[in-house]
């Protein structure tokens, strides 16, 4: 077994954005994944939304993760068999929110998707799939929104459009807070707080 993160000592406000930086395999993504509950630490503890999700099983972790967490990544995991519309509505409804289909079909018109919502992902390009995984995130009004590199396979135009639509629909939601890991130094300046890793350490830490 190899040690990613030692000696992890972080406390992110809510309502605020946090980026994740420095240079590939500093830990950046395991660390967003431990504290998104998606992976678990070996020891220590991991508190989130005031729960402590450290012993939790993957069926706890799944359910509560349900309209609390919301996840980006730089790869899009859509479901290929199903429609923009449907990617995003299936959020909603594991989420247990009523009309599923209607916020879905808000969500994605929020980002200049309405004419795509009966497209399958193959149908759409890197930009626009990166856009249904966005608004399939942020559809349930999480309390956290993690996006691990979520420019990483975009030419720079699509990237800015997602970076500036990432930006504004989690400032609208009331005490959302936004964690992202990215290589880019102009994203990272957009947040509140930086957090530059290093061997799986934090060597340093800038903002609120």
């Amino acid at each position: 077994m190899v040690d990613i993160l030692h000696s992890i000592d972080l406390q992110i406000t809510q309502g605020s954005s946090c980026a994740l930086v420095g240079p590939s395999g500093s830990g950046k993504s395991s660390l967003l994944m431990v504290m998104a509950g998606l992976e678990q630490a070996t020891s220590g503890r991991v508190t989130v939304l005031g729960k402590d999700i450290s012993a939790m099983s993957e069926a706890e972790l799944a359910q509560f993760r349900r309209g609390r967490v919301g996840v980006v990544f730089q790869s899009f995991h859509l479901i290929p068999s199903m429609t923009a519309l449907q990617n995003v509505a299936t959020a909603l409804e594991l989420a247990g929110q009523p009309d599923p289909f209607e916020r879905a079909r808000a969500k994605l018109a929020d980002l200049g998707l309405a004419h795509r919502s009966d497209h399958f992902p193959k149908q759409m390009s890197g930009g626009e799939q990166q856009r249904v995984a966005l608004a399939r995130a942020l559809a349930p009004n999480p309390k956290l929104v993690f996006a691990d590199e979520p420019t990483g396979n975009l030419d720079a135009a699509n990237g800015a459009s997602i970076v500036d639509s990432l930006f504004t629909l989690t400032q609208e939601q009331a005490d959302t807070t936004l964690i992202l890991v990215t290589h880019d130094n102009q994203l990272a300046q957009r947040c509140d707080r930086i957090i530059d890793l290093r061997d799986g350490k934090i060597c340093e830490s800038q903002g609120a």
